[in-house]
């Protein structure tokens, strides 16, 4: 994909609602998202704020009120003076209180009449609150309104050294302070919300301008309509597409590489080797076989693979299928060596059209009908071994036609006397394509040596199909004899169409695709003798077709006794 960005759009009117960028609109949400927890935060921590600032001050006032309760003084001066203003309760209360910061101290003896007030014209009076609680011996915790006005409370009883109560003590604390220490505290918090919300609205720049860098700056709109085109082009194209991550798993694979590799969308997310496992193809998808245009065989299709590395790591690999023009190249291979070899026929029988002239110009009639006998003779001969032999008509006529060419460039093909084919193969085309490869590599490696001879053997062993070629030529290398099975590996010279380093792949994969076996191994006396075995190749025999198959053999065989003895009579005139 091209990386030239798309032209903007040109700024229109002012429109409401949100803004069509993707960089404004990822930061006025994440913007939005900081204020609203900023908000909440703040909101959850004023909440309880207040009432635990209540009870800070009620336990206050509430201690005040034990630590004065504790002076055994002040009950004893409340059982042996009277209210006053200058007495021993009032000085004592008012000394704590103003130690302590609070609003009043109050000291009451059973009845509720106050011995100690800040207000000294209140002394000798009732209470305006209940003190019942608090003389009957429980401390009292509580928000009230006095005559002082509202207070956080703390009562105690009061007790003598004997432990009986003989009044009680009440201390408040002035709202009005708790409430100005929650109001205190709302500006620093709403800092600190600020602040937080300032930094959280930093972050969400940088990140919404991240995001702009990565993605273009383009709305939310025209990725999507992007998207949507990335997956008609990848799915719409006919050429295979794998993506690959930086880990080598496989994250996309569009339809044309799925039907070329034979995986569907579970491959998505494995590695590349458990996906298409251990193979040339899979080398090449992932890096191990650098290059390009590399040719690949994966299950019957021949496959030119491009690899390309992407900036996070990862790869994309193109597959174009080139299994038709791979065989279109080889039958224009075997249309040339055709006319080479018919061109060499024509040349050589022009050769023989002027001997036998020659012959039938000098009278030489006799000899003119031998040397005819001989050159039809020969021909014959070859067409009727091979086809008494292999009893296929498609196999048969292969090695018919491949012994012409191997004639013409100077090779001798045979047929070893143990061959013998019936006409059961299962799959003749597949096994026409075997023998065809074989016979092929066979005839380059002995071509132009001298004494040039190749061998084939077809024999069938139950509903088992044994092929060896053997070949006279330089052989194959211990070390390289798996080597020669890979696809794209080969040391001859390329075609004209193409590569090479296909035939003895495809050979392999014909042969285990039938639960067969490809090998190589040394020929006896020096060369390569290459064995193909394919079980279940050949389809069961049904009743008393064993004996017509052996009555085949022997009627060719008695066919040719009496075309020699025809020949025989007909030699004298």
């Amino acid at each position: 994909m091209s990386r030239t960005p798309l032209a903007r759009r040109p700024p229109g009117r002012l429109r409401l609602g949100l803004p069509r960028r993707m960089f404004s609109q990822v930061l006025l949400m994440q913007v939005a998202i900081a204020a609203g927890v900023a908000v909440l935060a703040t909101g959850l921590f004023l909440a309880p704020l207040g009432d635990q600032l209540d009870d800070q001050a009620m336990r206050r006032a509430l201690a005040i009120a034990q630590t004065t309760a504790a002076q055994s003084r002040i009950a004893e001066d409340l059982r042996s003076t009277r209210p006053s203003a200058d007495g021993p309760v009032q000085t004592e209360a008012e000394r704590i209180r103003e130690a302590s910061g609070a609003e009043y101290v109050v000291v009451m003896d059973t009845r509720g009449v106050r011995w100690s007030h800040t207000d000294p014209g209140e002394i000798g009076r009732v209470v305006s609150t209940d003190p019942s609680e608090a003389l009957a011996g429980r401390e009292v915790m509580q928000i009230d309104n006095g005559t002082l006005g509202r207070s956080a409370r703390g009562k105690v009883p009061l007790r003598d050294a004997d432990g009986g109560i003989v009044g009680a003590v009440s201390v408040g604390i002035e709202y009005d302070s708790v409430r100005a220490r929650l109001l205190h505290t709302v500006p620093g918090l709403f800092a600190y919300a600020g602040g937080a919300l300032a930094v959280g609205t930093l972050a969400a720049w940088l990140i919404a301008r991240r995001v702009q860098r990565q993605t273009r700056d383009l709305a939310f709109s025209d990725i999507a309509a992007l998207l949507a085109e990335r997956e008609a082009m990848l799915h719409g194209i006919r050429e295979g597409v794998v993506a690959l991550d930086r880990g080598g798993r496989v994250r996309l694979v569009n339809d044309e590489a799925a039907r070329l590799l034979g995986i569907g969308e579970e491959a998505v997310g494995r590695p590349l080797d458990e996906a298409l496992g251990a193979g040339r193809t899979t080398d090449v998808l992932a890096g191990r076989v650098t290059g390009t245009d590399l040719l690949t065989v994966c299950g019957q299709r021949v496959l030119v693979a491009n690899r390309m590395p992407t900036d996070d790591g990862g790869a994309v690999a193109t597959l174009r299928d080139r299994t038709e023009l791979e065989q279109l190249g080889r039958e224009l291979d075997s249309t040339r060596g055709l006319i080479d070899a018919l061109r060499a026929q024509d040349h050589e029988h022009a050769n023989r059209m002027h001997t036998l002239l020659g012959l039938l110009e000098l009278g030489m009639y006799e000899e003119a009908v031998e040397f005819v006998g001989e050159v039809v003779g020969d021909h014959r001969a070859t067409a009727e071994q091979v086809a008494e032999k292999v009893h296929d008509p498609l196999l048969a006529a292969l090695l018919v036609g491949k012994a012409t060419v191997a004639a013409e460039r100077g090779v001798a093909l045979g047929l070893s006397g143990a061959t013998r084919l019936p006409d059961r193969l299962v799959d003749p085309r597949g096994l026409v394509t075997i023998v065809g490869n074989l016979v092929d590599n066979a005839l380059d490696a002995v071509a132009g040596a001298p004494h040039a001879r190749v061998e084939v053997e077809l024999r069938a062993e139950g509903r088992t199909a044994v092929l060896h070629v053997t070949d006279t030529g330089p052989g194959v290398p211990a070390e390289q004899r798996e080597l020669v099975f890979a696809d794209g590996w080969s040391t001859k010279e390329p075609p004209a169409h193409g590569r090479r380093g296909i035939g003895l792949s495809l050979v392999r994969r014909l042969a285990e695709r039938q639960g067969g076996s490809a090998r190589v191994a040394e020929a006896e006396g020096g060369g390569a003798r290459f064995t193909v075995v394919l079980p279940e190749a050949l389809a069961a025999r049904e009743p008393g077709q064993e004996a017509e198959e052996a009555g085949h053999g022997s009627g060719r065989e008695q066919g040719q006794g009496a075309r020699a003895a025809t020949a025989g009579e007909e030699e004298p005139r």
